[in-house]
């Protein structure tokens, strides 16, 4: 799993400095951030497309806003999207900004998000 470590500080940091109680679990081809036991972001890498993206699970709602975003796109592995997920490719979280919003995102769908079983 070689997703990028700085990119990982990255999400820590945010989730820190927010003092959001997450823990880590690699999965998914990279790192997933769990917030009540429940996937909220994560980094993927893409050997397909040599890239690492970051997973969001931001919901049905904001994932129409997000698709009009710069790197948004449809989360799939299988030629399926998964349901209330998108990959930001990194044109659209190479700023902190634009990494804190993403990750805002995230943390306001979390309370809502359904635990896998």
């Amino acid at each position: 799993m070689a997703y990028s470590e700085f990119i990982a500080d990255r999400i820590r940091r945010i989730l820190q400095e927010q003092k959001v109680h997450f823990y880590e679990k690699k999965m998914m081809g990279g790192l997933c951030f769990m917030v009540d036991d429940k996937m909220c972001c994560g980094i993927h890498y893409s050997k397909k497309r040599g890239m690492d993206l970051l997973m969001a699970r931001i919901g049905k709602e904001a994932g129409k806003v997000a698709m009009t975003k710069e790197g948004c796109e449809s989360m799939d592995f299988t030629g399926r999207p998964m349901k209330n997920f998108v990959f930001v490719t990194p044109e659209g979280f190479d700023l902190d900004d634009d990494l804190e919003y993403w990750i805002q995102l995230c943390l306001n769908f979390n309370p809502i998000a359904k635990r896998s079983k």
